[in-house]
């Protein structure tokens, strides 16, 4: 008979030893008296689950140390067992040394391949669901664009077991905008990814006729599909909508017919690109999601995989963390510059890249754009960066590679899809619940009280690295293995309850004129 006890975990964490501060691993009264690394202190407050207390007296003005790492200065004396967050630490400047590739070092291969199910498509890419995409050119043919796809739920589909469903992707603009500047070309690059993304079997492409986003350059240069699978529409040539929206049927009709053909086929993991989310962060998602997926992360890239991170305003004050890896100086600069323009562009706009984190983000126990940028780049593991690109660039690279998008994630998940994710993996502590068709999405639950809470949401629960019931590292391959069987055809959650219609947000710069 084993009489083993499972050792009771912590009532709090210090990340590092150089932290002066602690992480409540749930919510304490004030009174209580803990030993944490080392540290016997007693609570002067209550402190809530996720967020901090003090280890050590720090001096107003000190810097207040989570991850090792600055993550503020302290506005006011705070003595052993107070209550560290926003009323008492502000944001210091982030200066660091970036060392650009002196960490860079070559991942090496994983001794035994392994592959997924997907749907091989004709020209060699690999999808991890079956769609038809009906795409809006412009605002004006959006209504059409969902006529046409609304057709297709439910028992319309009975008769096509091998398609995963019709999706319109449709925004809220493409008129009254230059023509030409960057924000006709962010938005064409961003449809133009979508257009061609491999989860879509074929593609309609409708617009209105008048528009200032023309539906020929918009289309002249995607990628070839099989014939009859892709298609266009001018709402102003058919006649009208009702037209449109019945030419529109016939021709879906006819490429649901060829999409059933499709079968899915083993591949190599060198064919899955995975975009990183976080969303609704809080004082965990450093601490367990994050690391796990980025563990998950280490896995893909040993694979040949790739993994798209992103949110570009949230990882200011850690992105030394990622020059210091870069595959080149090279590499390095373009996350640089990107970050500068980020400055330059909030400072335009009355505002700086401090004004992060949410009211959510503060409430789940995070206190400032560093503290948050810290954790969020754990999603990123510890491989090389390969690559910095634009915002809905082709991604071309294998390996970790970095696109610059707002933190917004509907809009950075968006041009992650466009170029070319096709499995999303989400990490939330308060509990998002993004879909992103078509590309399936996993949310990853920072704590399991919200995990069981919210279960028909969350796809993975973490919450067993804050409460010691797991390593990081087991965490992680628990995750790899579920990233494979998702991307092999295991629906999400948010697959389950028919989320991700309406979460297609491209990012729009430039004049509404």
């Amino acid at each position: 008979m084993n009489t083993a006890t499972t050792p009771t975990p912590p009532l709090a964490l210090q990340l590092s030893t150089a932290d002066n501060v602690a992480v409540a691993r749930q919510a304490l009264a004030a009174g209580t008296t803990l030993q944490v690394g080392g540290h016997s202190v007693t609570l002067a407050e209550p402190i809530a689950s996720g967020h901090k207390f003090a280890l050590l007296p720090i001096a107003a003005g000190a810097q207040v140390l989570k991850y090792g790492q600055g993550i503020g200065i302290a506005t006011a004396a705070i003595a052993p067992g107070q209550h560290v967050h926003v009323h008492n630490v502000g944001m210091a400047e982030s200066v660091h040394e970036h060392a650009a590739g002196a960490g860079y070092r070559a991942t090496p291969q994983a001794a035994q391949a392994r592959t997924f199910d997907g749907y091989v498509r004709s020209d060699g890419r690999v999808a991890t669901r079956n769609y038809l995409g009906v795409i809006a050119s412009v605002n004006c043919s959006a209504t059409v664009c969902r006529h046409i796809a609304d057709a297709f739920k439910g028992e319309a589909l009975a008769a096509f077991p091998n398609v995963d469903g019709v999706v319109a992707i449709t925004h809220g603009s493409g008129c009254g905008m230059g023509g030409n500047g960057e924000g006709l070309e962010l938005l064409q690059r961003t449809l133009r990814g979508y257009a061609n993304h491999p989860n879509f079997a074929g593609v309609l492409v409708i617009g209105l006729g008048c528009e200032v986003n023309q539906i020929a350059p918009l289309v002249e240069t995607l990628t070839a599909r099989s014939p009859g699978m892709f298609a266009t529409l001018t709402i102003q040539d058919e006649g009208g909508t009702r037209e449109t929206i019945a030419a529109g049927k016939d021709i879906l009709a006819g490429m649901l017919q060829q999409a059933n053909q499709a079968r899915r086929q083993a591949v190599p993991l060198s064919h899955l690109a995975v975009g990183l989310q976080c969303g609704g962060s809080d004082g965990y998602s450093g601490i367990s999601a994050n690391p796990a997926l980025g563990a998950a992360v280490d896995l893909l890239v040993q694979h040949g995989g790739t993994a798209i991170l992103s949110e570009t305003p949230e990882i200011y004050g850690a992105e030394h963390l990622l020059t210091h890896r870069a595959a080149s100086p090279a590499v390095a600069d373009k996350l640089l510059k990107r970050l500068a323009w980020w400055e330059g562009y909030a400072a335009l706009h009355g505002g700086d890249l401090n004004n992060n984190p949410s009211p959510g983000n503060k409430a789940g126990g995070i206190t400032t754009i560093l503290e948050k940028s810290l954790g969020a780049v754990a999603k990123a593991g510890s491989t090389g960066l390969m690559d910095v690109l634009e915002y809905a660039e082709p991604v071309r690279s294998h390996g970790l590679v970095f696109m610059d998008t707002p933190g917004y994630d509907p809009v950075s998940a968006t041009g992650q899809v466009a170029g070319g994710a096709n499995l999303i993996c989400f990490t939330t502590g308060r509990g998002s619940t993004y879909g992103c068709k078509p590309t399936p999405s996993l949310k990853l639950a920072t704590n399991t009280p919200m995990f069981t809470r919210m279960s028909l949401d969350m796809d993975f629960d973490c919450g067993g690295i804050v409460d010691g019931r797991e390593s990081i590292a087991e965490a992680g391959q628990a995750l790899f293995e579920l990233m494979i069987a998702t991307a092999s055809g295991q629906r999400s959650k948010s697959e389950d309850n028919g989320l991700g219609d309406n979460e297609f947000l491209p990012w729009q710069l430039g004049a509404v004129m």
